[in-house]
């Protein structure tokens, strides 16, 4: 944490543990079966505010659309995800969060991937941002994202028009002062690490050079477009920039 305020580094602090001998999800599922799913975040939420109001707070949601907007279920990968117990709209209505979160992979689909399915990222994205803009009232982050090169149909091309999609939606609605936030693909990692975790999903820049210069460049653009605000800055201002047209030009 001293690095991070040193580097000016924002950090997201995981308030859960995986592991069984503290209990894991295991003892998280029990505490929201017991209570009922938005009544444990409810709880939850206001308690981690009332510690600390001054950090943001988000329930890490894949952002799948549940019972309370039905008309949305279109917009989820398959009917099973309307099913396991998330429901984005409702979920992040909850007093003390802040902004909502959206992860999204291919592999939802189907195991095999292609370029077919580049179309549901974009309708999956659009509908998010709308909902944050429109019900919500919040920004929404696309907190995971990425493609296994253990996948059947997949090469280098594939993932790059995904990370392409991805941060073309993002300028798009950054430029037009929009819910849509910011994005983080998973995962990064150094070279000589890539064996770990197995998943296939790892990024080390020095082997994936298109793909580091997608980021380089996404990276390079939100960069100068915060160096425009000010901290009197209202979220949704629509700003005008001599270098508006490196920030949002679509060549991504």
């Amino acid at each position: 944490m001293s690095d991070a305020k040193k580097y000016k580094i924002r950090l997201f602090l995981s308030l859960v543990n995986n592991w069984e001998q503290y209990g894991g999800k295991p003892q998280y599922v029990k505490w929201g079966q017991a209570v009922g799913f938005n009544s444990w975040i409810q709880e939850m939420a206001v308690y981690v505010k009332s510690m600390d109001p001054k950090h943001l707070v988000e329930i890490g949601l894949e952002g799948f659309y549940g019972p309370s907007t039905p008309n949305k279920y279109l917009f989820n990968p398959s009917t099973y995800y309307q099913q396991i117990g998330t429901d984005f709209i409702r979920n992040h209505q909850i007093v003390g969060v802040d902004f909502a979160s959206v992860h999204m992979y291919l592999e939802w689909l189907s195991e095999t991937i292609s370029d077919a399915h580049i179309q549901f990222i974009k309708s999956w994205m659009q509908a998010h941002i709308d909902d944050a803009e429109k019900v919500l009232g919040m920004p929404v982050l696309f907190g995971e994202f990425g493609l296994s090169t253990k996948n059947p149909g997949y090469n280098s091309s594939l993932r790059d028009t995904l990370f392409s999609t991805i941060y073309r939606t993002i300028l798009g609605s950054t430029k037009k002062g929009g819910s849509g936030a910011r994005s983080l693909f998973w995962q990064l990692f150094l070279d000589g690490m890539d064996e770990w975790p197995g998943d296939g999903m790892v990024i080390v820049l020095s082997k994936s050079p298109s793909t580091a210069c997608l980021i380089s460049i996404h990276s390079s653009r939100l960069i100068l477009f915060n160096s425009m605000c000010t901290w009197n800055c209202k979220w949704g201002c629509k700003k005008k920039h001599a270098l508006e047209e490196f920030l949002f030009h679509n060549d991504l």
